[in-house]
């Protein structure tokens, strides 16, 4: 039954996050103020009125016991001229007349039963009273022996005025509050509208609205960066992969063409060494475009021990004849796509191995962030060239003297895994006299 019952709430409750948030201001104030307004009027008004009324019918009280101990014929002069001048009273003596007939009660009759109580509570004698007749005054006759008492009395001496004045300021401080706060929640529902819009418009290929940026609370900020943090992500990955199909096209072309080169020259001597070197050749390109490709993101984080990878990397210096340095500042455990990482790091020494002879590699770990720097003492890469070996196959033959085997990929492989991760790569000149790559990545 629960269930169903919020089921239907949902069901009736508006769609769009604006009237909900509207919603969601306005009920609590709809149900505080009608809380609020019910404890004064049970508590407060009810009160105030029902002891105004107790003093206006003591002293009608005590007119009546002034009539009643003067002798019958005497003259009333000075008890209504008391009752005007001391209780605010106008009195008239009237003759034995039936008492009128009970008029319709108003719909809110507070002050009828308060007054009508208190009048049988201490006159205790017939009566008849006018509440709505004169909005500023109140009609009582009490029936007595021979005569009719009949007195007008302000409604304000017994009837709390105050009341409206309580519900006009509760009102009007209310609209007040929804004028500031409609358009203050307008405008906090804006800049996910704008959100929304330009994830549809990049869904569908069409470019951002060109008026979105970041803006409202600080959540949907970091929503909006995200959301352009992806886009020139996804936008990335489309350029490197169309890149890649291209460079794909142009050197399995080629090798295909030496293939044909050789079986049309060779004759039936086909140079079977030629070939293995090109089957070679092709096969090591064909690794680097997966690797390139499928990229590390299916794989899952995990803990990566960098001083254990430090010492594979000293292995591999060995072999190579290289001096390698390396240091660790910090917790050597850090939480990333292993393999990946791995990858990220064996691209980039592996380049300085290559071209250097002298390599030192410092990791520092602090505040959820690793720095990896690794500097060489390689020919360097000029500065208005370090952006561009990023690019998938591009070769710097008059920086470097590239590999010959090589596909141009290392280096975009890298730094497409440090982007994965949250963080980057950047090329620098090296104290030791050539490159520095500088890794950073949340960890």
């Amino acid at each position: 039954m629960w269930h169903r019952f919020w089921r239907l709430v949902s069901f009736y409750m508006p769609k769009r996050l604006y009237a909900r948030s509207l919603i969601i201001v306005i009920a609590p104030m709809i149900l505080l103020q009608s809380v609020i307004a019910f404890v004064f009027m049970e508590r407060h008004w009810q009160t105030v009125t029902q002891r105004l009324s107790e003093a206006v019918t003591r002293d009608i009280a005590a007119v009546v016991d002034m009539i009643d101990t003067l002798p019958p014929g005497s003259d009333y002069s000075n008890v209504i001229r008391l009752a005007g001048d001391r209780l605010a009273l106008k009195v008239d003596i009237l003759p034995a007349d039936p008492l009128p007939a009970p008029g319709p009660k108003p719909f809110f009759s507070i002050l009828d039963r308060a007054l009508s109580a208190e009048i049988t509570k201490q006159i205790n004698r017939p009566f008849w009273i006018d509440t709505v007749g004169n909005s500023n005054i109140i009609e009582i006759r009490v029936q007595m022996e021979g005569k009719v008492l009949r007195v007008f009395a302000r409604r304000s001496h017994a009837y709390a005025p105050n009341t409206y004045i309580f519900l006009t300021w509760m009102v009007g401080t209310s609209l007040v509050l929804l004028m500031i706060a409609i358009p203050f929640l307008r405008n906090q529902i804006k800049p996910i509208l704008q959100l929304a819009e330009a994830a549809e418009s990049f869904g569908k290929g069409r470019p951002t609205p060109p008026d979105f940026r970041p803006r409202g609370a600080e959540e949907v900020k970091r929503a909006g960066l995200a959301f352009i943090q992806m886009r020139e992500r996804i936008e990335r990955q489309i350029e490197q992969r169309t890149a890649m199909l291209t460079g794909v096209s142009h050197d399995l072309r080629t090798i295909l063409t030496r293939f044909r080169l050789q079986l049309a020259l060779g004759g039936k001597k086909v140079d079977t060494a030629a070939l293995n070197e090109d089957i070679d050749d092709m096969e090591s390109m064909l690794e680097g475009y997966l690797a390139f490709a499928r990229g590390e993101a299916l794989e899952d984080t995990g803990s990566l021990d960098l001083g254990l990878h430090f010492d594979r990397l000293a292995e591999e210096a060995k072999l190579r004849g290289r001096s390698l340095t390396t240091s660790i500042v910090g917790e050597p455990e850090i939480i990333v796509r292993p393999h990946a990482f791995g990858r990220l790091l064996a691209n980039v020494t592996g380049n300085a191995f290559r071209y250097a002879k002298t390599v030192a590699v410092a990791a520092v770990h602090k505040r959820g962030w690793l720095t990896v720097t690794i500097d060489d003492d390689g020919p360097g890469i000029p500065a208005e060239r370090r952006e561009d070996v990023f690019k998938p196959f591009v070769r710097l033959d008059e920086a470097r003297n590239q590999d010959e085997s090589g596909t141009g990929l290392g280096l975009a492989i890298a730094r497409d895994i440090a982007r994965s991760h949250g963080g980057d790569i950047a090329l620098d000149n090296s104290p030791l006299g050539g490159l520095r790559a500088v890794i950073r990545v949340p960890a």
